[in-house]
């Protein structure tokens, strides 16, 4: 399988393309030439892995049958100082609210989407170091 994709220069620091039927820009901001019409390119990686992982979490929870009732994924990246400036590490904070939600499922859950489900994760991975934790509102936290 391949996936493949065009961006078209829209002038100034401004890029378009058309993924899955959505239209998608990027852009700079006003202190970099660009017009803020969208977010930066390098942030978007931050949203990849947040939604990658985030959808393998609530299948696999719903398969486990736990009565989630709120679940954000935060994703903090640290970039290098020099140029080409990267992320050189990412940390991933899952967090929960729901009834009676079981930390061994919930940790399971993140452990699969880490290990073996989430190819951004393995992706980024060979490329910079990825710590997460988890944390169930009421019932406590676990970390990486």
């Amino acid at each position: 399988m391949e996936h493949s994709l065009v961006t078209h220069w829209k002038g100034n620091m401004k890029f378009e393309a058309e993924m899955d039927g959505h239209r998608i820009v990027v852009d700079a901001g006003t202190d970099q030439d660009g017009e803020d019409a969208g977010p930066r390119p390098k942030k978007l990686m931050l949203l990849a892995l947040a939604g990658c992982t985030g959808m393998d979490v609530v299948s696999l929870l719903k398969k486990m049958r736990q009565d989630v009732r709120d679940f954000s994924v935060e994703i903090r990246g640290h970039l290098t100082e020099e140029h080409p400036k990267h992320y050189d590490s990412m940390h991933i904070v899952y967090r929960f609210q729901g009834e009676n939600l079981d930390m061994e499922k919930v940790q399971k859950a993140v452990e699969m989407s880490q290990e073996r489900y989430c190819g951004v994760s393995a992706a980024y991975r060979k490329g910079m170091i990825l710590t997460w934790e988890i944390i169930i509102e009421g019932q406590g936290a676990v970390q990486s």
